[in-house]
């Protein structure tokens, strides 16, 4: 990514509406995660910093770990998180094979200097049997922005380009859905038509209190009634190493 995004999003990962709504939804499926935990592509760190403090006596910080390909979040996210970070890339993954009980990555396998195909099988490389695959991913192709572009964003997806390329990869019980329904027509308007043009403005930044609020409220409502949303701005699958 551009370095600024990564100094925007080391300011914002704590409290906007946005990370706290894909935080929450990762965290929801890592909770019953026994054993090490990957972040990969872990950026400045706000994930793994959520998890060792929700973690409690089960998951200390020993087991939580990251890497990061940008030297300055890679510093960012030690620093922020007490997890174990690592310097390297999601396409030759810097671990021993079946080193881990779950591997999550956000927004990662999108980025132009990723391989998808290749991380993948990094990720079923490094999982134990049984263990977990979670992966977070932009939906839409059609949905590209300035904002993609800033954060170097190569690809979106579909979910069933999604489903595809997991089981291609080798992953079993593949479970896709879509999220961020109920905001999908704003998210829509804001990329489409207010700032459509080259240089508009990255998309994390500080709202006004009372509309983050609200945002983050309407992430939370569609959170609490899980129900199979047709489409979404964003895609959350999870997949078995066989």
């Amino acid at each position: 990514m551009e370095p600024a995004e990564y100094a925007l999003m080391d300011e914002a990962e704590g409290a906007m509406w946005w990370y706290r709504a894909l935080h929450a939804r990762l965290s929801d499926r890592l909770a019953r995660i026994d054993g090490p935990i990957l972040d990969a592509g872990c950026g400045t760190g706000g994930l793994l910093a959520r998890l060792g403090a929700q973690s409690g006596a089960r998951l200390g910080a020993a087991d939580l770990y990251g890497v990061e390909f940008d030297q300055d979040a890679a510093a960012r996210a030690a620093g922020k998180s007490s997890a174990r970070i690592a310097r390297g890339t999601v396409n030759a993954l810097p671990f021993a094979d079946a080193r881990f009980a779950a591997v999550v990555s956000a927004d990662v396998l999108c980025h132009a200097a990723v391989a998808p195909d290749t991380a993948l099988a990094e990720f079923h490389r490094v999982l134990r049997p049984g263990g977990m695959l979670l992966l977070n991913l932009p939906a839409y192709q059609w949905l590209a922005s300035a904002h993609d572009r800033r954060v170097h964003n190569a690809r979106r997806y579909a979910a069933g380009g999604v489903r595809r390329a997991l089981t291609t990869a080798g992953f079993s019980n593949v479970r896709v859905r879509y999220w961020n329904f109920l905001l999908l027509p704003l998210m829509i308007l804001q990329r489409k038509l207010l700032a459509s043009a080259d240089d508009a403005a990255s998309d994390v930044a500080a709202f006004p209190p009372w509309l983050d609020a609200m945002l983050f409220g309407v992430t939370e409502l569609e959170r609490a009634v899980p129900l199979p949303w047709p489409a979404g701005g964003s895609i959350l699958a999870t997949a078995d190493r066989a």
